[in-house]
């Protein structure tokens, strides 16, 4: 498909001379905060069509990830962890579609739109003038047997509410039923990874679990077993040793099971087996050990270090491209704020982390309007201002500025700094409001799990109609 052609299915007029245009493939943290430097640093040539900014990526919002924990508790709604793409980015063009492979020397990028999809047709090939690779990453998954049927990951708010619906609904399997092991499976959840993600995503959802047992007379918080497996030998590493420590004896003091130098070694038929040579039967098993690149990068033709990732320079283009970026998850970008280089000489690279990647989508969007401008590039150097974590509700640890912090003062810090951080005003006064009145109100405990299969009641019934014994008439009983 034609340039002319992917404008049109994207809902806007080809142009008879195309204007220089800026590929934004992504829509995550790089993608729409990249997206927004640029549109505002270029808001003149924008309003008179000089530049035009294109943003692709397969769903029309971006993720905060960090408030995944608490829209799995049900401290915040679903749709304020999202930030619409269209809404915020008003003067860019959106395409609904992903990156499926790149051509650096004609500058052209494929792209497989929903309306491609759904035609059957080849994917749309767009040229572009300066290309900004920000595909992310996805779960970085481990050939253990029995994973991919039972796992459940925790990377997008799908998979966040999903995994509140599974845990409310455990422990209304719980107690509905007499046989001990059903109880004891249902009543055993097992996170894998204690990194961010893992760890608050188990203490936020333990904090709800255990509220949520005071409307169920037959089950006892204590009766909950909480268990977290961590290959190293420390959690939240991001924090520091000390604090980290402090983490995980706030979690073992909360009757959580925490096993480090631990791997997952199988999960057949809903039963945990650890290197430590113990079993566990669960009906609930969350991987959050880590992610990697998008595959889509091995597509694209440009230079990849041992981990997939983009190799680039310090100004955040990539290696030996004049016209390509790369920032976040799928760059390797060279630490120029660290001290010593590596054994090899080489400095280190940036951590794959969202403080990283917002700074870094701001400097790469910097340094194309300079390139476009004709003025000198800037490298990526960064300051590190500290690191913060959630343990629940009013429970944290933080080291910020060199000060460390644990309790209420890291929780309050934890979601001052994520406010400070979640992109445009009105997401930042929405999630303000909803906390304001999870303070004033009782938590929300109800499992909407039936919305993971919303036509499953109506294909039973129609089903049923059309079977001789069926009802005869809708709604017939």
């Amino acid at each position: 498909m034609t340039a002319q052609a992917a404008e049109q299915a994207a809902g806007h007029p080809a142009k008879a001379e195309r204007s220089t245009r800026i590929l934004v493939a992504g829509g995550g943290s790089v993608g729409l905060y990249a997206a927004l430097r640029l549109q505002h640093r270029l808001r003149r040539e924008l309003a008179r069509g000089a530049i035009e900014i294109l943003v692709v990526n397969p769903e029309p919002y971006m993720t905060y990830q960090p408030f995944l924990p608490e829209a799995a508790a049900g401290n915040i709604s679903p749709r304020h962890v999202v930030v619409p793409l269209r809404r915020v980015l008003k003067s860019c063009r959106f395409l609904p579609g992903e990156l499926t492979a790149v051509d650096p020397k004609a500058r052209i990028a494929e792209v497989c739109s929903l309306g491609s999809k759904e035609a059957g047709s080849p994917p749309n090939r767009i040229p572009y003038d300066e290309l900004v690779l920000a595909p992310g990453s996805v779960s970085r998954t481990l050939p253990v047997p029995g994973l991919a049927e039972h796992g459940i990951g925790f990377k997008t708010v799908e998979e966040a509410i999903g995994l509140r619906n599974h845990v409310l609904e455990q422990l209304d399997i719980a107690s509905s039923t007499r046989d001990p092991d059903v109880r004891d499976a249902a009543l055993t959840f097992v996170f894998v990874g204690g990194g961010y993600a893992g760890v608050e995503a188990l203490a936020e959802l333990e904090d709800m679990a255990r509220y949520a047992c005071r409307y169920y007379p037959n089950i006892h918080p204590r009766e909950l077993k909480w268990l977290l497996v961590e290959a190293s030998n420390r959690i939240l590493p991001e924090v520091g040793l000390s604090m980290g420590r402090y983490a995980l004896r706030e979690l073992r003091a909360r009757n959580i099971d925490v096993r480090l130098e631990t791997r997952l070694d199988s999960c057949t038929d809903r039963v945990v087996a650890l290197s430590d040579g113990s079993r566990h039967r669960t009906r609930t098993l969350v991987w959050t050990a880590g992610v990697k690149p998008h595959p889509v990068l091995a597509s694209c033709g440009l230079p990849l270090d041992d981990r997939g990732r983009l190799r680039c320079t310090p100004d955040l283009r990539v290696e030996g491209a004049s016209h390509e970026w790369a920032a976040g998850d799928a760059a390797a970008v060279p630490d120029l704020s660290a001290d010593d280089p590596g054994p090899d000489g080489r400095l280190p690279l940036c951590a794959p982390n969202a403080q990283h990647a917002v700074r870094q989508a701001r400097r790469l969007a910097d340094n194309i309007v300079a390139r476009l401008n004709g003025r000198p590039l800037t490298d990526y150097r960064h300051s590190y201002r500290g690191s913060v974590a959630s343990l629940g509700l009013h429970k944290g640890v933080a080291r910020v500025f060199g000060r460390r912090l644990k309790g209420y003062p890291a929780w309050l810090m934890h979601r001052t700094y994520h406010l400070s951080r979640v992109p445009t005003v009105n997401r930042k006064a929405r999630v303000a409001a909803e906390w304001t009145l999870a303070g004033l109100f009782k938590r929300e405990i109800v499992s909407l799990g039936s919305l993971e299969h919303p036509r499953a009641e109506f294909e039973s019934a129609a089903g049923a109609a059309q079977r001789p014994d069926g009802p005869s008439r809708p709604g017939g009983s």
